[in-house]
């Protein structure tokens, strides 16, 4: 038997070392959260994704009582994007918080698995990394690229 290490590197940042466009990026992802319907979890997302047109698009977690039928606010993005813009590829993403008393988490949030796999499919619909910001008050993490979250994904080269 053979052992192997996957490593995976990432940034750690503040908020002032982004770039202009990743703290607009950031501020609307916080300011989507506001727009969830977390009525079950109280645990409210926001998503702000940059296009390669300058559009940004929202996304926010959407609970539902009947839970398969909730929707996570990056895949929220990800799909009204898709609908919006679907001839865009998706530069960037920019993940946020709030916790049940409606603070903003200090440690940045990472996307469940359904979200990471609705991200390896748009970068591979569109034939490029999405660069994903992850925020927490306390740190930012900048990630290049969903494989740097899952470098043993699944797609469709595998069936």
């Amino acid at each position: 038997m053979e052992k192997r290490t996957i490593k995976s590197e990432i940034d750690v940042c503040q908020k002032n070392e982004l770039s202009e466009m990743e703290q607009l990026l950031v501020n609307k992802a916080i300011e989507a959260t506001d727009r969830a319907y977390a009525a079950y979890s109280h645990f409210r997302v926001g998503a702000a994704l940059l296009l390669a047109n300058g559009e940004i698009v929202l996304g926010c977690n959407q609970e539902n009582a009947a839970y398969p039928v909730t929707i996570c606010a990056e895949r929220s993005a990800l799909f009204s994007a898709g609908v919006q813009y679907p001839d865009q590829p998706v530069v960037a993403i920019a993940i946020a918080a709030r916790d049940e008393s409606g603070q903003l988490l200090g440690e940045p949030i990472t996307p469940c698995g359904s979200c990471r796999q609705a991200m390896i499919e748009t970068e591979r619909r569109y034939s490029r990394k999405v660069k994903i910001l992850l925020y927490g008050t306390e740190r930012i993490y900048v990630i290049d690229g969903i494989g740097q979250l899952m470098p043993l994904s699944f797609t469709d080269d595998m069936m």
